[in-house]
């Protein structure tokens, strides 16, 4: 967060704040606005001497009108200088663009105890060759492309390399029968476990979560909804969210020290967010306390490979973001099936360097933005530290541009202004950091 203290000597450069300054909104304020990638709001009295305000939607744009005039100088200056252009070049280049995408030939793979009845394409051998020696990967795969096999030959490839042990398959509930028998059918003498509801019911579920752990499975498939019910240790768990608390409260610390009001939207959301997850590890310390974490974790299961099918169900992973009322942006707030698969993600990657996710889904980007950001987040959150962005703030800085435009309030009746991510800034290197470990194959691609 950027902070822009008013001095004499800004006022003075800025043509004692007229040129640039719009309505109440001074030109150093519309330069700390931009730098924080905010769009300027003026608000007015509802009435004379009244504390309500609201937005004034003719110094509102005009606001805007300036701060894209400051965004216009400030490109100006930054090219003026073919030795400060260079220094800025090889800076992004050596950041975000100097990555040449890996090419996958699996081709050459044999698959010792596939059926000999079914022959794999082309593509998906060469999904499956990125998910063995790529590390994390997602399956993005239209409709027919055959994910199921793929993610099958995947688990099994893996297992036959001394890759991975043993392997958690999470699919949709109404899907683990089906699942089981397409595994089966791919690679009948595999060793395979597929949970029913009942095993999952409160009498049976620590008796199968055992037998999880105490047999040598090539794959455990399980529903989604079971799966939110084999937990992490409660000390883990317990860090996790300790360690989400005091980073939101760092953001908050950030905000209000460059003069966010504290009944500005991202503060209150922020602060949701806190308490929330503070309450969640309170609930947690007392079950611990009550002996109710004396079970098997998902630690204990010896799982060293998790495979999730139709991803996109977990997408709506909570974004920390000071744009939370910009359309484009998705959920920010806590969803707990995301949760609970973001903390077991951040588990694999530990133990395995990032080699241990298969995620699949033929939708992995439907109506947000942050759904790019979001499977980063699980599956490569260590290419996001390494770039700078794993604040979602600072990767939509570097990949998103903000417009703002007046658009007909939801009733139907008069306008109102909006902000929404407009569209994407420096795509190619997006998509260059995306498709590292996505494999994409739309139905264009497989004509």
């Amino acid at each position: 967060t950027w902070k822009v203290t008013k001095t004499e000597r800004l006022s003075y450069e800025l043509s004692s704040e007229t040129q640039y300054a719009a309505g109440t909104k001074k030109a150093y304020e519309l330069i700390e606005l931009c730098l924080n990638q905010r769009n300027a709001q003026v608000r007015v009295p509802l009435a004379e001497g009244s504390d309500q305000t609201v937005v004034d939607a003719e110094l509102t744009t005009q606001a805007q009108m300036k701060q894209q005039e400051l965004r216009d100088k400030f490109r100006t200056w930054l090219l003026s200088d073919p030795v400060r252009v260079k220094e800025i070049e090889d800076y992004y280049n050596r950041r975000f663009n100097s990555v040449r995408l890996r090419e996958y030939d699996g081709s050459n793979l044999t698959f010792p105890g596939m059926s000999n009845t079914i022959a794999l394409k082309p593509h998906q051998k060469d999904a499956i060759a990125h998910s063995l020696f790529g590390g994390n990967t997602l399956f993005a795969h239209c409709v027919g492309a055959g994910k199921t096999f793929e993610m099958v030959a995947s688990i099994m490839e893996s297992k036959r390399m001394g890759l991975s042990h043993k392997a958690l398959m999470v699919v949709p509930n109404h899907l683990t029968a089906q699942t089981g028998e397409e595994f089966q059918r791919l690679y009948p003498r595999a060793k395979i476990l597929v949970a029913q509801k009942k095993d999952f019911e409160k009498k049976n579920r620590q008796e199968f979560i055992s037998r999880i752990a105490t047999q040598n499975w090539d794959a455990v498939i399980i529903g989604a909804s079971s799966f939110e019910k084999i937990k992490l240790s409660a000390g883990r768990e317990a860090a996790m969210r300790q360690r989400n608390i005091d980073e939101l409260e760092d953001r908050l610390l950030a905000l209000r020290s460059s003069g966010v009001s504290a009944n500005d939207f991202s503060i209150r959301n922020i602060t949701k967010l806190v308490n929330n997850q503070a309450a969640r590890l309170r609930k947690l310390e007392q079950s611990n306390r009550k002996g109710m974490d004396d079970v098997i974790t998902f630690e204990e299961l010896g799982v060293d490979k998790l495979v999730v099918d139709e991803a996109h169900e977990f997408k709506n992973l909570e974004v920390v973001t000071r744009h939370a009322r910009v359309a484009g942006v998705g959920t920010t707030d806590h969803v707990q099936k995301t949760w609970d698969l973001y903390m077991k993600t951040q588990y694999i990657n530990e133990i395995t360097g990032n080699k241990g996710l298969i995620f699949a889904t033929g939708t992995p980007i439907s109506n947000a933005m942050t759904e790019i950001y979001t499977m980063q987040r699980y599956l490569a959150p260590h290419v996001l530290k390494e770039l700078g962005l794993e604040n979602f703030d600072a990767w939509a800085a570097a990949f998103a541009d903000i417009a703002v435009s007046m658009e007909l309030k939801p009733e139907g009746r008069g306008y109102q202004l909006k902000e929404r991510f407009a569209n994407f800034r420096n795509l190619p290197e997006l998509m260059t950091s995306f498709k590292a470990f996505a494999d994409v194959r739309t139905a264009d691609m497989l004509a």
